[in-house]
């Protein structure tokens, strides 16, 4: 199957395209250019994959949590792909592909993402199964969680700020945690969830769905207020 993978939930940028057989991956640790990279880099990597976008047969990007503007740029991107190819496009919970690699350990599984404003998106996991659902939480809600939840006495933290938790989630557990380097393939861990859901008959994204948000916009935060 010929696919293609967009993660833009945060500021590193990962897109991968898989022909058959093959794999290309490009990731941008680029900041705030995001806009200005997205296209081309969609654009090279399908070269590289010696692919057009009418030779691909599903589509796939991170659908959330994470960066507002990340996350609708990657949708823009993928949905005028989706619109000129008509391939299936599937979206992925931000937190479960950084976590998918992980599943399988023996401990509780915490995936997060550093959401500002002394806060994390996070979702923890234990034999492959949701212990705590994704939200938007402060590092002592995630240390009450863990404990509410039976978390092993070991946490592996995963996702692009793990580290940063962890030093977070001291003060508030005596619990052993594990934090792991970001550096998993998101772009090929995309494209296999991806086909797991196609061969499970999963029904790809509707035309209306966007982004999965776990906190209102700056802008929508203001407009409450005003």
């Amino acid at each position: 199957m010929n696919g293609l993978a967009i993660d833009s939930a945060i500021t590193k940028i990962t897109i991968s395209a898989k022909n058959d057989s093959h794999t290309v991956t490009a990731v941008f640790n680029i900041g705030m250019k995001q806009s200005e990279t997205l296209l081309p880099a969609i654009q090279y990597v399908l070269e590289k994959a010696d692919l057009t976008p009418e030779k691909l047969d599903y589509l796939c990007v991170s659908n959330g949590p994470g960066s507002f503007t990340g996350l609708r740029l990657g949708f823009s991107a993928i949905k005028a792909i989706e619109m000129v190819t008509n391939a299936n496009l599937y979206g992925i919970c931000t937190l479960d592909a950084y976590a998918e690699s992980y599943k399988d350990f023996p401990f509780t599984v915490l995936s997060c993402i550093n959401a500002k404003k002394d806060r994390f998106y996070a979702k923890a996991f234990f034999n492959a199964a949701e212990t705590i659902p994704a939200g938007d939480y402060t590092a002592e809600e995630i240390a009450n969680l863990l404990k509410k939840s039976n978390a092993t006495e070991t946490v592996l933290i995963c996702g692009s700020d793990a580290h940063l938790l962890a030093e977070e989630l001291k003060p508030f557990s005596e619990k052993k945690f594990l934090p792991q380097d970001f550096h998993i393939n998101v772009g090929e861990i995309l494209l296999s969830m991806t086909e797991k859901k196609i061969s499970k008959n999963e029904k790809p994204l509707n035309d209306y769905d966007g982004p999965f948000y776990l906190r209102a916009s700056e802008a929508e935060v203001k407009k409450q207020e005003a």
